[in-house]
């Protein structure tokens, strides 16, 4: 038991790697492994905030709807009111800090539990952004109800986060990369790291000893809202629409590659290296069974057995 709550997940993706390479001829190329970083670099940012959620103690369920929100509010920037770069980058990043602040504010202001603020807000913010568009997705050259087209469109400079490549290497599996390592250095090897994790694992000492604890979870669902609309952008620039509801999938895929990443080493704690490594199974995993030709609807059934094990697996051996 203790060598597979150590070792079981990159067991699990050799396995799973191996099996699917002898099954099927197209699996192990350069093209397919590309396209399975590619997906599972907006899934990995994802869960790197819901992961800083859980260091804190805490849980966030309004992550997908933070990334289509996102997607939306990059897209609508480009398209429909023609802004340049920077525009269609920080108006996303600021919309995901509100929702974080708002999450925030139900939580340890008004006492509310993690899972039902977020869950409330979740809703929300699906309604905001179903109102915005009035379900309508948003791409070049769409029609308004006005009359005529859209005056902007997805300029290549954004399209090149989620489409270009550096070196032969996906740009946004860079991006992905470079965030992986900062957010692992930070919790890690920083002091103001080692305080999110003191404030997860026991909130009233923490507090005793002097330590902002309200504040350190404010941040930490804050940056869960940031990467989360920093998911939704690259998933923006990576189809070349704003599609409504985009990141509801999303958040079963990033939930479950945190959790699984408990297990990773023996840490049996929310580490962003686990995280990564989990990504990494789902995404390998959900491409062999899409390769495969089993339907989108079955593959529910696969994470959601996934995340039971890893939830299963993690509180055994906690307790």
């Amino acid at each position: 038991m203790k060598f597979l709550y150590k070792y079981g997940t990159i067991l699990a993706i050799v396995i799973v790697i191996a099996f699917f390479s002898l099954t099927l001829d197209s699996f192990f190329t350069y093209a397919n492994f590309s396209d399975i970083l590619r997906s599972i670099s907006i899934v990995t940012l994802v869960a790197i905030g819901i992961t800083f959620s859980l260091v804190v103690d805490g849980f966030d369920l309004s992550v997908g709807s933070t990334v289509s929100l996102a997607t939306i509010a990059s897209a609508s920037a480009l398209v429909l009111h023609r802004q340049e770069l920077l525009v269609a980058l920080i108006v996303p990043l600021i919309l995901g800090a509100l929702v974080g602040i708002l999450n925030a504010f139900l939580i340890i202001r008004l006492r509310l539990p993690d899972l039902l603020a977020t869950l409330a807000v979740m809703y929300i913010i699906n309604g905001v952004q179903l109102t915005y568009t009035k379900g309508f997705s948003i791409y070049n050259d769409m029609p308004l109800p006005e009359g005529g087209v859209a005056p902007g469109k997805f300029i290549p400079s954004f399209l090149f986060i989620g489409q270009g490549e550096l070196f032969g290497i996906p740009f946004s599996v860079l991006l992905m990369l470079l965030l992986v390592i900062g957010a692992h250095l930070f919790l890690t090897y920083t002091k103001t790291g080692r305080l999110f994790y003191m404030t997860g694992e026991n909130r009233e000492a923490a507090h005793l000893t002097g330590i902002p604890v309200n504040r350190y979870r404010t941040y930490a669902y804050v940056i869960s809202g940031m990467f989360a609309a920093l998911g939704g952008i690259v998933l923006a620039s990576r189809i070349g629409t704003g599609q409504v509801s985009a990141g509801a999938s999303l958040l079963m895929d990033g939930v479950a590659a945190a959790f699984i990443g408990f297990s990773v080493f023996g840490i049996g704690k929310p580490n962003v290296i686990g995280t990564l490594l989990g990504s990494i199974f789902i995404g390998v995993l959900l491409n062999g069974l899409t390769m495969m030709n089993v339907p989108y609807y079955a593959q529910d059934i696969v994470k959601g057995a996934l995340l039971i094990f890893a939830l299963a697996l993690s509180h055994m051996v906690k307790k």
